[in-house]
């Protein structure tokens, strides 16, 4: 029954998604401005935040120019602050990252150094930040960096997956414990959402948007080897 009682957790907190389309839009429409412009979006996290970003960069159905900035430590390194500003410095000389772009930061807790000192330094030259995070775990727990803001508090626009404290969801009987946790699921449809409302932007003002297409289908070779070009230079994957 624990997978069961897991399944109903994740439905409503799914579903508390729609409350957040209008802050969608807002990042959105900065998103379809940016491409539109010849930009591409970067997106980063650490640890299991990093699978976020990854789900959003050289996905078929997706938009073809995402970038992930990598973050070679998987984590271990989050709590060290000046890490992230060298991170952030070594990607812009490889990748750039031009004003008016936007870069999407992952993180849960949204209180290590890490996450912080990429949206800072994003912000810094001119990029548009914003961040997946949950404002009801960042809010109850205190920044591990030195400003004593998390995430929510120093990016332009939040979107919150509402994940709990902790993260795990179900209780486990008889150990006092929980398990299940549900920032993968929620944070990985909430950037699909943002992905999506960007190509409906796109199309509206009368663009064919870059999606790339599976690599599995026939077609898709030719395709996606036009959109790369345009990026080239500008994409790890």
């Amino acid at each position: 029954m624990l997978e069961i009682n897991y399944l109903e957790i994740v439905k409503m907190l799914l579903d508390k998604l729609i409350s957040q389309e209008e802050q969608i839009k807002v990042g959105a429409k900065r998103m379809a401005n940016s491409i539109l412009q010849g930009g591409i979006i970067h997106a980063f996290g650490s640890g299991h935040s990093a699978l976020i970003a990854k789900e959003i960069s050289g996905r078929a159905g997706g938009l073809v120019p995402v970038n992930v900035i990598p973050e070679p430590s998987d984590g271990m390194a989050e709590r060290v602050e000046g890490y992230g500003a060298t991170l952030l410095n070594w990607y812009a000389q490889r990748y750039r990252l031009n004003p008016g772009e936007v870069v999407i930061v992952v993180s849960t807790s949204g209180r290590n150094p890490l996450p912080i000192e990429i949206a800072l330094g994003a912000k810094e030259r001119g990029l548009y930040t914003i961040a997946i995070t949950s404002l009801p775990y960042s809010k109850r727990v205190s920044s591990r960096h030195s400003s004593g803001k998390r995430l929510f508090e120093v990016v332009d626009l939040v979107l919150d997956t509402g994940v709990p404290p902790g993260d795990a969801v179900v209780n486990i009987p008889k150990i006092g414990e929980k398990a299940g946790p549900v920032s993968t699921i929620i944070g990985g449809l909430l950037a699909n959402m943002l992905i999506l409302c960007t190509i409906e932007e796109i199309v509206n003002q009368g663009v064919i948007p870059p999606i790339l297409m599976s690599q599995n289908l026939d077609e898709a070779d030719q395709h996606n080897r036009i959109l790369k070009e345009k990026y080239r230079d500008r994409l790890s994957w």
